[in-house]
């Protein structure tokens, strides 16, 4: 494989070579060919695609979070993204910082078993060993016991005086972790935050029952088979934002030990990609070229 046709692959996959999405199928299709992507780029770029690219159906000049507010493209793009989320095709965590990461239903289990919780229901006890800070906990018991609400509601029940940003930091918390989940969106009223285990429980269920190795090797094929080919390098900066290093280290050396991973020389680098399936005979004897009589010519 050269460079080029590796671009070329990925800009198809992506949906960078002029099919831009526009329909709620045109979503559905794409985020479960790909399996997961970013919002928008990130501005220290990770090899992933993004749904802001495969909207405009290419990857120059596309809006990063911070300045897609001027971009009447970014508007329309998450439109579609939340009819996604309505629809739970899709799932919305926040572990890249300046931008939403998507992931599709039929990933997410797999996704959950390496992020979620695995007592989704239960309120995480305060002290000095929790994971959240007391305000975020409090949300969480607002939205346990309410149900979807906004921040504006989260303020009537935890006091005016709370300040927004801070309340923010509270809600990111609990995303992070796939505690909660934005579920709708008003633009009057802002979005709605509900219980992710309440919200999606077959998922968060399926999830909870999945390995820290069985779900991280499956994600690490599913990234593969997202960008085609890529360095170790490349595969650690995506995956250590929820991950550390050395565990997706230990991943793709047992997938490799298991020959479902292999090196291939892509120009002067040598990438990961997944082990092509080994041909049957069934396959073989229809690629079997036809023999030629002795003595005869083929008809052109």
């Amino acid at each position: 494989m050269t460079e080029q046709e590796l671009q070329q692959q990925r800009q198809a996959k992506w949906r960078h070579d002029g099919r831009p999405v526009r329909t709620l199928d045109d979503a559905r299709e794409f985020i479960d060919s790909v399996g997961f992507c970013l919002m928008y780029p990130l501005r220290t770029p990770v090899l992933v695609p993004t749904f802001i690219g495969a909207y405009v159906g290419e990857d120059k000049d596309l809006p990063v979070w911070k300045n897609a507010f001027k971009d009447p493209r970014a508007k329309e793009a998450t439109e579609l993204m939340v009819r996604l989320l309505r629809d739970k095709s899709a799932y919305e965590a926040n572990l890249f910082g300046e931008t939403n990461f998507l992931v599709s239903a039929s990933v997410f289990p797999f996704f959950y078993g390496v992020v979620g919780d695995r007592n989704p229901k239960q309120t995480p006890k305060p002290g000095r060993r929790s994971e959240y800070t007391p305000l975020a906990l409090d949300v969480f018991e607002v939205i346990r016991k309410k149900g979807a609400v906004t921040k504006s509601h989260l303020r009537e029940q935890l006091g005016a005086e709370l300040t927004p940003q801070a309340l923010d930091r509270a809600l990111n918390e609990l995303w992070s972790r796939l505690r909660i989940t934005r579920v709708d969106y008003v633009a009057d009223e802002g979005a709605y935050w509900d219980a992710l285990y309440r919200w999606s429980p077959d998922a968060v269920r399926e999830g909870i029952q999945i390995s820290l190795p069985e779900a991280l090797t499956a994600l690490l094929s599913k990234y593969l088979d997202c960008v085609v080919a890529a360095d170790q390098t490349e595969i650690g900066d995506f995956f250590s934002n929820f991950v550390p290093r050395s565990k997706v280290n230990e991943a793709i050396n047992a997938l490799l030990s298991a020959r479902e991973l292999q090196f291939t020389a892509v120009g002067n680098r040598s990438l990961v990609q997944i082990t092509p399936p080994k041909p049957t005979a069934q396959s073989l004897a229809r690629n079997k070229p036809i023999a030629r009589r002795p003595g005869r010519k083929l008809v052109k």
